[in-house]
């Protein structure tokens, strides 16, 4: 399964995915393309070290659904099949929705549905959570709010401030999103309404 990872920023889930893939871990997806909206994203200059076909595609200025029809194109001339949001700070218009549907993917820094949106973390820490964590969803029309795959749990500390937390959940999201990225690609996963059903392992 030839898979597209669409970043915004230093791609440090980008670099997990590439990991796992290099290591077999991605059962069988492989990175076809790298795409970022901002021109002169540092995790596209490490795509490029790392011999992945990148591609800077600038978003500013840019009607949402003109520019994910581009967006697209570019995604089906690679031949992707499956699309990662790894740090892509952009809402999907349905243009792209009804291109890759039930393909998308995205990972949020808290355990949806709760706090979704920007600064999570420090979402988390306002509200006195004892946990949060981060989820792999898939990406529907609503914020944050599309069926989820996988969660892992990251304890919230009496010491923490939002960066300390955002470190740890971090570590949590790089173990997370390839495995959740590797069910895709085995064909386990089946989505009923909002419901993600997992085959058991071959």
């Amino acid at each position: 399964m030839k898979l597209g990872v669409l970043i915004s920023g230093r791609g440090s889930n980008l670099r997990a995915i590439a990991a796992a893939a290099r290591d077999g871990r991605l059962g069988g997806a492989e990175i076809a393309l790298v795409l970022s909206n901002r021109p002169g994203a540092p995790g596209l200059a490490w795509a490029r070290e790392q011999g992945l076909a990148v591609c800077e595609l600038p978003s500013a200025g840019r009607e949402r659904e003109d520019y994910d029809r581009d967006v697209v194109a570019r995604l089906r001339a690679a031949g992707v099949e499956l699309v990662a949001l790894a740090g892509y700070m952009r809402l999907l218009s349905g243009v792209f929705l009804q291109a890759y549907p039930g393909r998308i993917l995205n990972i949020h820094p808290s355990l949806l549905p709760a706090f979704p949106g920007l600064d999570a973390q420090q979402q988390a820490l306002n509200y006195g959570v004892r946990f949060s964590g981060c989820t792999v969803h898939f990406v529907d029309e609503s914020l944050d709010g599309g069926p989820v795959l996988l969660q892992a749990v990251v304890p919230v500390l009496e010491s923490d401030d939002a960066s300390a937390l955002a470190a740890r959940i971090l570590e949590q999201e790089h173990r997370l999103y390839p495995e959740a990225i590797r069910l895709v690609a085995q064909g386990r996963v089946r989505l009923q309404g909002r419901i993600a059903r997992l085959a058991p392992e071959p």
